[in-house]
C-alpha cells in the first residue's frame, strides 16, 4: 500500500488565514481534517451547522475547535468571523466552500468575504484519496474581485474537483 504524502509548506510563516478544503463529500471529512491538522500542530477552528453541536457531542465539538453556525437565522456570519482575526495572534479558520456535503456547481463565497474583510489569505487544503496526498496547495491573497478570485481559487483544485463523484470513501 502506498504511503501518504503530506505537504503543508504553504502555511509556513502564516499565522492567520481562512483555510478551505474541497471537495467536502462526507461526514468523515471533519475527523480526517482534524487528524491532519493535529499531525501538523495547527490550531484550527472550523464552522459547522448548529445541529452537530447538540448533546452529547457539544463539548467535544467545541474542544475540537468547532464554532456553531445557525443557518436558519439571518446573522452576519462574515463580519463576525472576520472580526475574530482582529483579536487573535494566530487563527486558522477552516471552511468548506461548498457549504454542504452534496455535490454543487457553485461554491458559497462566505469564505472569500471573510478572508477579504479580515485581510488574511485563503489557503487551499486538500485530501486526494486516489494519489494518497494531502496538504495545502498555496496561499491566495484576495483582490476584491470575488468572481475572478473564486474562479482562480477553484482552479487550483484542478481535476480533484472534476473527479468528485458522490462519497469518495466508499
Amino acid at each position: 500500500m502506498k504511503k501518504w504524502q503530506l505537504d503543508f509548506t504553504a502555511i509556513q510563516g502564516i499565522d492567520k488565514c481562512v483555510l478551505i478544503g474541497a471537495p467536502h463529500t462526507s461526514n468523515w471529512d471533519l475527523p480526517y481534517a482534524l487528524m491532519l491538522a493535529f499531525s501538523q500542530e495547527l490550531p484550527i477552528y472550523w464552522m459547522g451547522k448548529v445541529q452537530i453541536f447538540r448533546f452529547p457531542f457539544r463539548h467535544l465539538m467545541m474542544w475540537l475547535g468547532g464554532l456553531p453556525i445557525d443557518r436558519s437565522k439571518s446573522v452576519n456570519v462574515v463580519s463576525q468571523a472576520a472580526a475574530q482575526f482582529d483579536n487573535a495572534d494566530q487563527l486558522y479558520l477552516v471552511i468548506a466552500p461548498e457549504g454542504t456535503r452534496s455535490q454543487v456547481d457553485e461554491w458559497k463565497t462566505g469564505f472569500y468575504h471573510i478572508a477579504h474583510q479580515a485581510g488574511v489569505p485563503v489557503l487551499t487544503a486538500y485530501i486526494d484519496w486516489r494519489t494518497r496526498r494531502a496538504g495545502i496547495y498555496t496561499a491566495y491573497y484576495t483582490s476584491g474581485d470575488s468572481e475572478k478570485d473564486v474562479a482562480e481559487i477553484k482552479a487550483l483544485y484542478g481535476d480533484l474537483l472534476l473527479r468528485h463523484k458522490g462519497n469518495r470513501y466508499g
